[in-house]
């Protein structure tokens, strides 16, 4: 497997699933030593690495999404002459053209993994790269129904199967021990401050929603300092706490504290919400989760939690008015959004899907 996402270390538990779930199988993950992008350098951390190799490359081009490869793949795979090769890439992107190319020039089956949920021309080379790389794979996998219904458009007649990129651990990611309480209702927001997260929309209906309760806005972002500013002017600083990232292995403790997320992420011509990470972290936490009806939020949601039309900071704020005034409420859509987790989202249900790619192919 070669995987950028690899490098976090909560993801690793995926890995490591694989690995005991099929012990006549010689894992390899190859990943590079670190990720540049807008939240800066995130170094590789070695967190769950049990059952499987874990192999670093240097990368060249780093930061650069479309751009990047691995100088040193060539004798990578001639060094473990892999039956199977999973590039964990987007099908348009250089780095799967690379390591296809030369998967397949060493005898090796491939596959590629796509988030992408909109349907987009891309210029030259990259609908070049695109095109051979629909032409020549043996499976893909997509994280969403989504994303499916696009590569079919596109024109990929090829074995397909819907599995998300990552699941969460469910011993890891957890309730707290004891019941939460049940005032000052902690509201959070986790991710990027970028306009397409529809943060704004959020603090909006923050600015008159009845209290007790406070919020925590954790990430980093070009849009820090606005919504800083934004929050000042609406009166919020006094209820709303901006944190920096934490580490994957610290957002469990940060969830446990949690009672309801929001993710109020909105369109863009050229991006909707591909799946929403975070919402199942905190579903696992046993948090209450609300979400716009952006991309694949609602359908990740389901029924163990709350969805609003997006931009529309009124509904979301009647939402969060009914969610802090009746815990009952809150505990009982946190034991759904657990529930959900544990049959649809955990890392062994992904690993266990993935492995039957694998054999398939």
């Amino acid at each position: 497997m070669l995987s950028k996402a690899c490098i976090v270390g909560t993801y690793q538990h995926k890995l490591e699933a694989m690995a005991r779930l099929a012990p006549d199988m010689a894992l390899t993950v190859i990943v590079p030593p670190l990720w540049r992008d807008e939240r800066g350098i995130t170094r590789l951390e070695r967190a769950h690495t049990e059952g499987y190799q874990l192999m670093v490359l240097p990368m060249a081009l780093n930061g650069s999404y479309h751009l990047h490869i691995y100088p040193r793949l060539a004798h990578a795979i001639r060094e473990i002459r892999p039956d199977v090769v999973h590039i964990d890439e987007e099908p348009y992107n250089l780095a799967t053209l690379h390591a296809n190319v030369l998967s397949r020039r060493a005898g090796a089956r491939t596959l590629w993994f796509s988030w992408q949920n909109l349907t987009r021309t891309y210029p030259i080379p990259f609908s070049w790269i695109e095109r051979y790389n629909l032409d020549h794979v043996d499976h893909a996998i997509v994280g969403s129904q989504t994303s499916a219904r696009v590569w079919r458009e596109k024109g990929y007649t090829g074995a397909l199967t819907v599995i998300p990129q990552f699941g969460v651990d469910p011993d890891v990611f957890s309730p707290p021990p004891a019941p939460r309480q049940d005032a000052p209702v902690h509201i959070a927001y986790v991710g990027r401050f970028v306009p397409e997260k529809g943060i704004d929309v959020l603090l909006e209906a923050l600015a008159t929603l009845k209290g007790p309760w406070h919020a925590t806005f954790l990430g980093s972002g070009p849009m820090e300092a606005p919504l800083r500013e934004r929050a000042r002017s609406l009166g919020l600083l006094e209820s709303v706490a901006f944190a920096p990232w934490s580490s994957s292995t610290e957002m469990p403790d940060f969830y446990r504290t949690v009672d309801v997320l929001v993710l109020p992420s909105r369109r863009r011509p050229n991006w909707t919400e591909q799946f929403g990470r975070v919402l199942i972290e905190a579903m696992a936490c046993g948090v209450v989760v609300v979400g716009s009806d952006t991309g694949e939020i609602p359908h990740v949601i389901g029924d163990a939690g709350r969805v609003f039309a997006e931009a529309d900071a009124d509904a979301l704020r009647a939402i969060l008015d009914t969610l802090v005034q009746d815990p009952a409420l809150r505990r009982d859509l946190g034991a759904r959004g657990r529930a959900r987790v544990l049959t649809t989202y955990t890392q062994d249900e992904v690993a266990r899907a993935t492995l039957s790619v694998y054999r398939a192919m």
